[in-house]
């Protein structure tokens, strides 16, 4: 179901896609669409979330994509445990908690919950 004005399909730009797929796969268990060797998408119920692209860099800046989590001490840890960067440690922000967090290819992305 698409949702209108809401956010319908994230690309991340990735330098190397394999490793992107692990990465994400271990830190939160996403599963993917592969289309070839220069993008994957991200699977989700019943179609898409996004995809990853391959880029030859990652441009730094642009919008922060934030992920929701139930438990942020256990999502926090399997980012470090996948090779993810922490760059700015758990802090509480009004109606909860977040980090963030770079992935292998330098993307700033942050995890947030209510707790």
């Amino acid at each position: 179901m698409h949702v209108h004005h809401a956010i319908d399909y994230i690309e991340v730009p990735v330098t190397d896609l394999e490793r992107a797929k692990q990465f994400y796969a271990e830190a939160f268990g996403w599963e993917f669409n592969d289309y070839g060797p220069g993008y994957a998408g991200i699977r989700k119920e019943g179609g898409e979330a996004g995809g990853l692209r391959l880029a030859p860099a990652v441009p730094t800046g642009g919008p922060l994509v934030i992920l929701y989590s139930q438990d942020l001490e256990r999502s926090l840890a399997a980012v470090h445990e996948a090779g993810g960067n922490i760059t700015a440690e758990p802090f509480a922000f009004p109606g909860g908690r977040r980090f963030h967090f770079r992935d292998p290819s330098g993307n700033e992305l942050a995890v947030w919950s209510e707790r």
